[in-house]
């Protein structure tokens, strides 16, 4: 009943509803080698590609995911949704958050971070991100959460922020630089909105130094996440760490968060599965079957989107390329630096 609740709330609007096929299949076409896709084509249609997938994939991502889309590392015996939260709250306090301090969010999803991290800071956070869709549902969370005065998003495109010199006390992001077509001109631009000697910090998606760019099941993990969660390309975390001082950020610390995971309690063990309640259910290879079998009996009767199937597969794949990267060890969703700016 749940997953038939998500199709059917899954763009009610009828012109949206119109688009999801179209939207989809435009968006895979920036994957598709043979017809002009590749990671050039990428970087040069990012905001257009990624608007695409947020499009089609935020309902379903906040369906089984909840307001916080990242992953975190886990200790033994902690849930799912107590990961998250250590996870923000650990990046609130290497930035030394509080209240008065002006924070910007980058790539802020539909908040759920943000309004943690004020929660538990007291700062005020603006977030910055180019999706419409998103940005209404940020600022209903905001309102309904009764965090509005501490939390907000303006729309732009974080390679290009509408923002003087020097406006911001700090600035972070969760898995959200990954989308940038280039990494250190996000970060160049990141740098320009700080106060000199604001702190940076960021849980970013890399590959390990295990990654085999010569192993083809390697090449093929990495398109598959690629594809499934859309990204130009991948960089390793050296390249990350490079690109980060590029822009001239001083590096104060940098691990990776995942490896911290107690080894029962692997950040990718909510795709796999785990059978402790619905909410995790949903998550996991049971939950995407069972999801997929609903959504192509509502899509045929009209009730979903035609697309909303194809979204679907797209996710499942994604999801089967994150647990072998995670399961390989070539892919970590949670390189964790913070960096200042001199």
């Amino acid at each position: 009943m749940a997953q038939a609740q998500t199709v059917k709330t899954f763009y009610t609007d009828g012109h949206k509803r119109r688009r999801v096929m179209t939207t989809i299949r435009d968006y895979m076409g920036f994957f598709d080698e043979s017809d002009g896709g590749g990671v050039e084509a990428r970087k040069a249609q990012y905001a257009r590609m990624i608007n695409h997938y947020y499009d089609v994939v935020t309902d379903f991502y906040e369906h089984g995911w909840g307001e916080s889309f990242h992953f975190a590392s886990r200790a033994r015996g902690e849930s799912f949704d107590a990961s998250l939260a250590r996870a923000e709250h650990y990046l609130a306090l290497r930035l030394g958050l509080a209240p008065g301090m002006r924070v910007l969010d980058v790539g802020c999803g539909i908040g759920g971070p943000m309004r943690s991290i004020a929660r538990f800071s007291g700062a005020t956070i603006e977030g910055v991100n180019n999706n419409d869709y998103q940005l209404e549902k940020v600022r209903s969370h905001n309102e309904n959460a009764g965090l509005s005065e501490l939390c907000s998003a303006f729309k732009a495109d974080f390679m290009k922020l509408p923002v003087p010199d020097a406006s911001y006390d700090a600035a972070y992001a969760i898995e959200a630089i990954c989308h940038a077509p280039d990494k250190a001109a996000a970060f160049r631009e990141i740098r320009r909105v700080l106060k000199p000697g604001a702190r940076f910090a960021c849980y970013e998606w890399c590959l390990t130094d295990a990654y085999d760019a010569d192993d083809p099941e390697h090449r093929r993990i990495k398109s598959e996440i690629e594809t499934g969660d859309g990204l130009p390309d991948i960089a390793s975390i050296p390249e990350t760490v490079e690109a980060l001082r590029g822009a001239g950020f001083e590096v104060l610390d940098s691990f990776d968060a995942a490896e911290r995971s107690d080894p029962e309690t692997p950040w990718y063990l909510p795709l796999r599965g785990e059978l402790t309640g619905l909410s995790t259910l949903r998550r996991g290879r049971l939950g995407r079957h069972l999801a997929r079998r609903t959504i192509g009996i509502l899509e045929a009767f009209g009730i979903a989107p035609k697309g909303s199937k194809e979204v679907s597969l797209m996710l499942g794949r994604a999801a089967e390329g994150l647990i072998a990267g995670g399961e390989t060890g070539i892919f970590t969703p949670s390189f964790f630096f913070v960096a200042e700016r001199r």
